[in-house]
């Protein structure tokens, strides 16, 4: 993912706004490579990472639209217009490995693998498992080259190519993920300095809907040890110690205006909400807070 892809899928959907047959045709017409200065597999790219994160989407009739990630951060008043906040890259991350509606791999590596060191044959051997149960047909070649692509996400480049080419990851700021010897890999868990808590409290409450959903009801309170380490939680996605999962939560009642309270009675750690909490307007305030709005 490049660093300003996103920026450019947001724009080009945004100006085809009202005419809905030239943004199905945005990302597949011959002048797709002119319009996005990239080859044609590129084009592909774009589209697929802009959906993979909100930051565009698409209707019923497969028309791009811009996403509410995408008005938020490139919109009128845009948060962030060239993705140079670490809140973003986080919020990014979120996506792909948390709520990873296109980005499975994402997703396995951040939540499937428990070892603090692992390797590409590892993970590669469990998603096979994965689509085997699912009776998915996926190569082994192809995913191979997804579980490279997820990893060199989060890694500095320092293959001496040209410039462009050179260009760093979005994501490789974040600092979870390090390559040790022999072609093995380590994921760096701690308090993650950079990780605001308005993006930590988004990605909280964006669990916390999903995890009713699954459950088939509303749960007023969510326990400490779901939040740091079921899958698909912000402790696991974001590699954040129980320390800091706990610190972190003390801070939600200040910073929701009281909609969220802490409690840690008789060993029992929870959190409880008020009914609004989970409301997609709530959600976006809590982003402006991560980006001093």
């Amino acid at each position: 993912m490049r660093q300003l892809w996103l920026r450019k899928a947001y724009l080009a959907v945004a100006a085809t706004a009202g005419d809905p047959i030239a943004a199905k045709q945005l990302f597949n017409d011959e002048a797709a490579i002119r319009r996005f200065g990239v080859g044609k597999n590129m084009v592909a790219a774009i589209r697929h990472w802009a959906l993979a994160t909100d930051v565009i989407v698409e209707s019923s009739g497969g028309v791009p639209e811009p996403g509410p990630i995408g008005n938020f951060l490139f919109g009128p008043q845009a948060a962030d217009p060239f993705l140079e906040r670490p809140a973003t890259a986080w919020l990014v991350h979120w996506f792909l490995a948390g709520k990873a509606a296109r980005s499975t791999t994402w997703y396995w590596i951040f939540n499937r693998v428990s070892s603090q060191t692992f390797d590409r044959a590892v993970v590669v051997a469990g998603i096979e498992q994965l689509a085997l149960q699912r009776q998915s047909r996926a190569s082994g070649t192809t995913l191979k080259r997804d579980v490279e692509v997820c990893i060199r996400c989060y890694l500095s480049r320092q293959d001496g190519r040209e410039a462009d080419d050179a260009a760093e990851p979005l994501l490789a700021d974040l600092g979870l993920l390090s390559e040790g010897p022999a072609g093995t890999f380590q994921f760096r868990r701690g308090a993650q300095t950079t990780l605001p808590d308005g993006v930590f409290a988004y990605a909280l409450f964006d669990f916390w809907k999903r995890w009713e959903e699954a459950t088939g009801g509303a749960q007023g309170t969510l326990s400490f040890e779901a939040i740091a380490h079921d899958f698909g939680s912000p402790g696991r996605v974001f590699k954040l110690d129980e320390n800091s999962v706990a610190e972190r939560l003390m801070n939600l009642e200040a910073l929701t205006d009281g909609k969220i309270r802490w409690m840690d009675t008789a060993g029992v750690r929870q959190i409880s909400r008020h009914e609004s909490a989970l409301s997609d307007k709530f959600l976006m305030q809590l982003l402006k807070k991560a980006y001093g709005r």
